[in-house]
């Protein structure tokens, strides 16, 4: 039993107590299921009424009227000898005048389950005793009694719903915990379910750790978004970079150059060097592919660089040779004296070779021509005699022109064709050009990147 009890339940019990001595001696404590009717009985019989002989008597839907009367008498006197054929009252009154008492407290719990002819044996006896007998019922409906007091037992309020919590719960919720205040709205007061709180289940589970992953979860995929609108926008900023560039390719230069050892001798202007030479050594000419007959193998064609060159520069040198001879033989015979012809100046002294017209002052014309204007550049090297050799081997004496330029850290000699107003021109200039000059794959250039290669020599 417990040591507490709450305010109302309290005074309900002094109530009790007062309507007993006011002379009702049979009380009917009405409640529904869980309000406290038993924890009420037992406070009652336990202090009030100390000098009476009490009986308290828990009543199930089991219990017989022969054992319930059993346990009341056996209650209230001493070894009490109960005849089984006789009612209630009957025994009662037989245990009267065997043992004399002073007064009787009865206090039965579940009375909805005593039958009606123990019901109107009680409320005989609560009349009809000779000597004090209250009687105190507690059932959920109303009983099939007649004269008797009933009592309602209310619900706890909130205050005193709390109150009750606080005895069993040292650590309740705040009041303004949302699921705190559901639970006690919903408990109705009742004494049964407001213990039956459980904190792990009925607290609001508020963690910010929740709410920050949240958070996160939101920023991240908000920058997922962003990296993928200016991933977007990067692809499309690149397509059109890409044909911006792919157009401006068609019409401005690459710069590039073709290293003298890709270029390969020309067979036509190899059988010419041949039959205009008969001097020139079979040791000098390229290795042509020699078939193995034996073996039924032919060895690979390879292009001897070096000899195509030398063979080109005996020709040169034949050539300048003739022409010497035959403008010495115009000449007046005064004229034609060994002191009278110059040696032909030449960067190697073993191999002589003619002068031409394009030389670095070249660089001047250049730079007198409109920026806008466009030429065409047949050949880049870094050897001044391969470009003299190529304008003499073409033909190119009067249209071409050479300039200097530095790449990596290396001179560079450009020949070049022209000076075009429009594109247009300078398209129609080198589809005129013969096939040997297109195989080296000629291309367009401005006046004014020419400009700027040849700036690169200052640097």
């Amino acid at each position: 039993m417990q040591a507490q009890i709450l305010p109302s339940r309290a005074a309900l019990v002094d109530r009790i107590a007062l309507q007993f001595e006011y002379g009702q001696n049979l009380i009917v404590l009405l409640g529904t299921s869980g309000l406290g009717k038993s924890y009420m009985l037992e406070t009652f019989i336990t202090d009030k009424y100390n000098s009476f002989n009490k009986a308290f008597v828990q009543v199930s839907a089991n219990v017989n009227d022969v054992s319930l009367m059993s346990d009341i008498l056996e209650q209230s006197f001493n070894s009490p000898l109960i005849d089984h054929d006789l009612s209630l009252s009957e025994n009662f009154y037989q245990l009267l005048q065997q043992q004399p008492c002073e007064a009787c407290l009865w206090v039965l719990d579940n009375a909805r389950h005593l039958s009606e002819e123990l019901l109107q044996e009680l409320e005989l006896l609560a009349k009809n005793s000779p000597i004090t007998l209250y009687i105190m019922l507690a059932s959920q409906s109303k009983l099939a009694i007649n004269n008797a007091v009933e009592i309602y037992l209310e619900p706890l309020s909130a205050h005193e719903s709390k109150q009750l919590m606080s005895w069993y719960f040292p650590n309740l919720p705040y009041d303004e915990d949302p699921v705190f205040s559901a639970f006690l709205n919903e408990a109705k007061g009742n004494p049964s379910l407001l213990l039956a709180w459980q904190p792990t289940e009925h607290v609001a589970d508020i963690v910010k750790k929740d709410k920050v992953s949240w958070r996160v979860h939101l920023i991240s995929l908000l920058i997922i978004i962003m990296l993928l609108i200016i991933g977007l926008l990067y692809k499309n900023d690149m397509t059109q970079w890409w044909q911006t560039y792919y157009q401006n390719q068609q019409s401005q230069d690459i710069d590039t150059a073709i290293p003298a050892s890709k270029i390969t001798a020309i067979p036509s202007a190899y059988k010419e060097v041949s039959n205009a030479n008969s001097d020139i050594s079979k040791a000098d000419l390229p290795l042509e592919p020699v078939s193995d007959k034996s073996q039924g193998n032919v060895a690979p064609h390879k292009n001897d660089v070096p000899a195509i060159m030398q063979s080109l520069t005996h020709q040169a040198q034949l050539s300048a040779q003739s022409e010497q001879s035959e403008q010495s033989e115009s000449l007046p015979q005064s004229l034609n004296t060994p002191e009278t012809i110059e040696p032909i100046e030449s960067d190697n002294k073993e191999n002589p070779q003619p002068k031409t017209s394009n030389n670095v002052s070249d660089n001047a014309w250049y730079l007198a021509q409109p920026d806008n204007n466009t030429s065409v550049q047949l050949l880049a090297v870094t050897q001044e005699k391969i470009t003299r050799e190529f304008i003499i081997e073409h033909n190119l004496s009067q249209r071409a022109k050479v300039y200097q330029t530095k790449r990596n850290n290396k001179v560079w000699w450009v020949v070049t064709i022209g000076s075009y107003a429009s594109l247009a021109d300078a398209k129609s200039a080198l589809s005129a050009l013969s096939s040997a000059l297109r195989k080296n794959k000629p291309f367009y250039k401005k006046i004014s990147k020419i400009k700027q290669e040849i700036a690169r020599l200052d640097q």
